[in-house]
């Protein structure tokens, strides 16, 4: 592994572990500052529409004016958007924060674009699963600590420390180096925007990558609080299950990031929707644990999307391709999480059997529709 690899690795890992004390009890949160369930759906909602407004320009600005300084304004904006939450008092300051936060997700096209570009002989899929696992794990232990603290001074003080972790995270990205700008690429292909839509493969393929994300995302916004109201779950047992979620994600990014991306994008559906039968069926916390260790087949997931994707573009436009998966990704963070609320308001058990069944037609959708061949894939 490479020095600017490793320096992104241990990033990472220091962010992860801020982000994993506050990000999955940021649901629990909101609801002590006076949020109703279809209003947390609807705020997580906006959130997603925050991150997906960013993706296509982070993609067009590091394909043409670098990656570095795009890592380096995401971390700089995630930092200060942290400090808002932690010192907010009301639920509108709050969101503010919240959704600048989520505004952030763009680092996550140049990052890829520079971990691929950095990874000498690895395959994009173990490149970006590897590194991804890097994250999840410093993650782990961020929810023990964050549930210890929230259930003892208060969810509000986890934003805090989290804050102050970031700052640390923050100087270690402005050590990696600079990446060449790849000029433009003359081909179909490579007319920006206008020539990623033309190719009819890769169009087929975000579509594909939306469902996928849609089904995959349902069932999880608000099973934090499903747990904590219905299942009387505390908020230190929270915090041991999201920390389980993070070791899911390292055990199947270092697995599923092995084999080829296309099997394992569809062994990471399979992994979500045992997920969403055991925390809907489960009756206790080794079920639910069980059920958090598979639901980091959802991260791995989104990475070997963008894995596949790769085939379809050309390395100029890298960092544009990227942006519109992680686009076609994040609509389900818009669009799934007011359904969500909308279901659990109904009948909170709802959300489980709805997202298996659409979790189910999405594996069909992607063995059947899927423009990608195992070979095409590096």
């Amino acid at each position: 592994m490479s020095r600017d690899l490793i320096l992104v690795s241990l990033s990472l890992m220091t962010w992860g572990l801020g982000e994993g004390m506050f990000f999955y009890f940021t649901p629990l949160y909101m609801q002590q500052l006076g949020a109703s369930p279809v209003m947390i759906g609807a705020i997580l909602g906006g959130v997603g529409i925050a991150m997906t407004a960013s993706f296509l320009p982070a993609g067009y600005i590091s394909d043409r004016l670098g990656r570095r300084p795009l890592l380096r304004l995401a971390w700089l904006m995630g930092v200060s958007a942290t400090w808002v939450m932690a010192l907010s008092r009301t639920l509108p300051m709050f969101v503010f924060g919240n959704i600048l936060y989520g505004a952030t997700a763009f680092v996550v096209v140049p990052l890829n674009s520079y971990i691929t570009a950095a990874r000498g002989k690895w395959s994009v899929g173990r490149a970006l699963t590897i590194i991804s696992a890097s994250f999840s794990m410093g993650a782990i232990l961020g929810p023990l600590i964050g549930g210890w603290i929230g259930e003892h001074v208060g969810l509000q003080r986890t934003f805090l420390v989290a804050a102050v972790i970031f700052i640390f995270s923050t100087l270690l990205i402005f050590f990696v180096r600079p990446q060449p700008v790849e000029p433009p690429h003359p081909d179909a292909n490579g007319r920006g925007l206008r020539g990623l839509l033309l190719n009819a493969r890769y169009t087929r393929f975000l579509v594909i990558v939306f469902i996928v994300m849609f089904c995959m995302f349902l069932p999880q916004p608000l099973s934090q609080n499903f747990l904590v109201n219905q299942r009387g779950l505390d908020l230190t047992q929270i915090g041991q299950l999201i920390s389980v979620r993070y070791l899911g994600v390292v055990l199947l990014n270092l697995t599923l990031g092995q084999i080829n991306a296309r099997a394992g994008f569809l062994l990471a559906q399979i992994g979500v929707s045992m997920f969403t039968l055991l925390i809907w069926q489960g009756s206790g916390m080794p079920w639910y644990a069980l059920g958090y260790l598979l639901l980091g087949s959802y991260q791995t997931a989104r990475s070997l999307a963008t894995a596949q994707a790769r085939s379809l573009i050309h390395h100029a436009n890298m960092g544009l391709g990227y942006g519109m998966i992680e686009t076609m990704a994040s609509m389900a963070i818009i669009l799934a999480p007011p359904l969500a609320g909308y279901l659990y308001s109904l009948n909170p058990v709802w959300v489980y059997p709805v997202s298996l069944v659409l979790i189910g037609a999405a594996i069909v959708i992607t063995l059947v529709f899927s423009p990608i061949k195992r070979e095409e894939i590096n």
